[in-house]
């Protein structure tokens, strides 16, 4: 049943974008989407994701062809190390790449493969299951143009370990996702500790100062302790401002690993414009910041 109606969106999405936005924004949200006077973060990024170009969206989306945009603004030296792109599976020549390493496709969210030992991988299985997501156009059921015009490829880079800092505070990699307005950064949501079943997150500001009063905890999306302010917190920021320099409203994911900053991905569409796990607040006053094409930003 979830995969018919899944189906039946990427219909309608890949008619009518518009149509799907608004039902999906209906039933999470069980209002209408403002879309003619957008105000908060979620209403604006729907309305730059439905009614302007995102073709620099879908260049800067794709996870092999982002990686010239970073170079592009001379932050070549943040790109984790690329092993190759293919545009199947069957390509892919394993015994070329090292022992660890991650695979993923360019399109697509949540396919990414963890390697730690080549050696006790099960190959056959790990294509297969990476040209059924070859096959997936992501983006269309949610409404998400940009994403269904990225050519399906499948990358191989370095795999990403947590250094001995970060493992004190989190199992996974602490995500440092940046929050930037009009080429401005202006908060960091960090999240530790993720699983497939839930991650632990916290809101900062630019001096590290928390509030967990901006969001909406859940079971999935849980409150996590306090982490300790980053080394090169500075550098981040600016890596953020550097990349986010275009846009109105922009997401740039970082790691930091022993001091060095490692480029994650840029999102356009942080869930799909769905966010519920921020309160109404914060999603105004961000929405505030927010300056459209051809509408001024609100005081």
């Amino acid at each position: 049943m979830r995969k018919l109606i899944k189906h039946i969106a990427s219909v309608i999405g890949r008619r009518n974008p518009e149509l799907i936005a608004r039902i999906r924004y209906r039933l999470r949200f069980h209002k209408r989407l403002n879309l003619d006077n957008p105000v908060d973060l979620n209403e604006k990024i729907e309305y730059l994701s439905l009614r302007t170009d995102t073709s620099e969206w879908t260049r800067l989306s794709d996870k092999y062809q982002v990686r010239d945009y970073v170079c592009e603004c001379g932050l070549e030296d943040t790109l984790n190390k690329l092993y190759g792109v293919w545009d199947s599976a069957d390509d892919i020549d394993f015994g070329s790449l090292p022992d660890k390493f991650i695979i993923k496709t360019t399109h697509g969210s949540g396919d990414a493969i963890l390697i730690t030992d080549k050696q006790n991988a099960d190959i056959p299985a790990i294509r297969k299951r990476i040209n059924a997501a070859l096959r997936e156009t992501y983006g269309l059921s949610e409404g998400n143009a940009h994403y269904s015009r990225i050519r399906p490829r499948v990358i191989a880079e370095g795999l990403l370990e947590n250094d001995a800092v970060s493992a004190r505070y989190s199992e996974s990699l602490i995500d440092y996702k940046i929050w930037c307005f009009n080429g401005k950064p202006e908060y960091i949501w960090a999240c530790t500790d993720r699983t497939s079943d839930g991650v632990k997150v916290m809101t900062y500001d630019l001096e590290w100062n928390a509030h967990p009063e901006y969001s909406v905890f859940t079971s999935h999306y849980m409150r996590d302790n306090l982490i300790p302010k980053p080394e090169n917190l500075e550098r981040m920021i600016e890596t953020a401002r550097i990349l986010s320099r275009p846009f109105p409203v922009v997401r740039v994911d970082l790691y930091n690993l022993e001091g060095r900053i490692v480029f994650g991905e840029m999102t356009f569409t942080s869930l799909g414009g769905l966010m519920n796990f921020y309160t109404d607040e914060f999603l105004e006053s961000t929405g505030r910041m927010i300056n459209l094409p051809d509408k001024p930003v609100e005081n």
